[in-house]
């Protein structure tokens, strides 16, 4: 490979990141076990072109294949006084970038960044960096360099206010001290893209920071497991440094008695010395008999939009659309209701409602890590004020499963040093099909099941049908394993 390796803003990026990481999608492409999921593909193309119209018209350069036509194209629209050209595209020495907005600033021009994100990153300056150099070297007189993301603070009243959706925060100074490096960056990288041979490259941060690399099991194919990598809730940065200090099986954690807190080191205990189940009796039942009958099992599921499209909304807020409820006699009968919202609609009202009427005020709630579920149902409550006693009479009976668990009250090697349910499970009942995930058609995670909603408008009849009974099945599974797993602490101490 020769030395005019092709570059857009997005390989300058991966390059910045790691440089293994193109030098693997060149060469290896196959090994490549990552992809971006169509939700956030989907966010960012609803939020950039909407950007496109925050200052007014826009003329926008047309994708194609040869870039050089978008670049001839973006130079037709410059000289004809466009004051904003969406995806303005530049080439350098075979440098490449399309400008999300360039926007016409007196003498020069402003590069626009537009981001789906609430914040800025630490790699969006270099994203914004690599095309401030391609721009000055073509010529570009730029004034300032913005970012564009959401703004969180935006509340949805009435038609969308693009002005208020969106942050336009002026990047120009950190932006062009990133700058200074970029002529170096892209010569590191070009010596590395022109080596023949698989350059030797040992894990790092890089290989999950600022993104996971969709070639991380194979550069970390010969990784141990469990590693340093594994100890629940210890620093990124902490479980490298250990890696490069050569402490990588849980034996070298114990060997040079690294500091941890008392659940890590009971996590690498237990795995390393295959130690027996951690079970404290009393404090198990001290939770047990902080619950009445009839227990009502409680699971949400929401989704997220970017760009919120009902009165009230906010970026990225979470938004109930179906739940599960397995309610718990005495004598061990179940009694099982869920709601699943119309596909296209707004669902809190309905699901609000439906929710009071299925849990009477004054009973015992059970959630399996309740901030989720008590932040969903206060929300709610804020949203409609007539609903709002009974809702927080709800929220305020609440009581959470993963306390026995993420107190350490009953521990055991299969949970991995995790208290999430979807560890617990699996260690309680192996093997059992009953409460198995992996046997769920389409429908396995939470992710899984938002995406399922937020589309499901989308699909045909015959596909909704489908999905809405994927999804019913998956939530209900959520809430029928909170059951089991409050029979197996009960189990316990009986």
């Amino acid at each position: 490979m020769d030395g005019t390796y092709g570059i857009s803003k997005s390989r300058y990026c991966r390059g910045f990141q790691c440089p293994k990481m193109l030098w693997l999608e060149s060469n290896k492409p196959e090994l490549s076990q990552g992809e971006i999921s169509d939700t956030i593909l989907a966010n960012g193309k609803l939020v950039g072109d909407l950007a496109q119209n925050y200052f007014g018209e826009c003329e926008i350069v047309e994708f194609d294949y040869e870039k050089s036509n978008m670049v001839l194209r973006t130079a037709q629209l410059m000289d004809a006084g466009a004051e904003n050209i969406a995806e303005a595209s530049f080439s350098y020495d075979g440098l490449y970038c399309a400008v999300d907005i360039l926007h016409k600033d007196e003498d020069g021009w402003d590069i626009v960044e537009v981001k789906s994100s609430t914040h800025i990153a630490p790699i969006y300056i270099e994203d914004m960096a690599f095309q401030l150099y391609v721009l000055e070297q073509c010529g570009v007189n730029v004034k300032r360099v913005y970012n564009m993301h959401l703004d969180n603070t935006y509340v949805r009243h009435g038609e969308l206010d693009l002005q208020g959706l969106f942050a336009l925060e002026d990047c120009t100074g950190d932006v062009k001290l990133r700058a200074f490096d970029v002529a170096d960056n892209i010569k590191s990288i070009r010596e590395y893209m022109c080596q023949s041979e698989e350059p030797a490259k040992d894990i790092d941060i890089c290989c999950d920071s600022p993104y996971e690399c969709s070639f991380k099991n194979y550069c970390w194919r010969n990784i141990p497991k469990p590693s340093v990598f594994d100890i629940s809730r210890l620093k990124a940065e902490t479980k490298y440094d250990l890696y490069h200090k050569g402490i990588v099986s849980f034996d070298d954690v114990l060997d040079h008695q690294i500091k941890l807190s008392a659940k890590q080191i009971l996590q690498v205990q237990t795995a390393a010395e295959h130690l027996p189940d951690r079970i404290d009796e009393n404090a198990i039942i001290e939770f047990l008999n902080t619950l009445t009958y009839p227990i009502y099992h409680l699971d949400f599921e929401t989704f997220q939009q970017a760009v919120p499209e009902f009165e009230g909304g906010t970026p990225y807020a979470q938004i109930p659309f179906q739940y599960s409820l397995h309610i718990e006699y005495r004598d061990g009968h179940l009694e099982h209701k869920e709601f699943l919202a119309k596909e296209g609609t707004d669902p809190r009202r309905d699901l609000a409602e439906s929710l009071c009427n299925d849990i009477p005020m004054g009973v015992c709630s059970l959630a399996y890590n309740m901030a989720f579920e008590r932040t969903v149902i206060l929300k709610l409550a804020e949203t409609y004020p007539d609903l709002a006693d009974h809702l927080i009479d709800i929220r305020e009976n609440m009581h959470d499963l993963m306390i026995p668990f993420s107190k350490g009250d009953y521990y055991c090697e299969a949970m991995q040093g995790s208290y999430s349910i979807k560890y617990v499970l699996p260690a309680l009942y192996p093997d059992d099909p009953e409460l198995d995930y992996h046997n769920l058609e389409d429908v396995h995670n939470g992710s899984e099941a938002s995406a399922a909603f937020a589309t499901m408008a989308d699909h045909t009849p015959e596909e909704i049908e489908k999905l809405r009974a994927n999804l019913l099945k998956y939530c209900g599974l959520d809430t029928y394993a909170m059951v089991k797993v409050l029979a197996k602490l009960r189990e316990i101490v009986e």
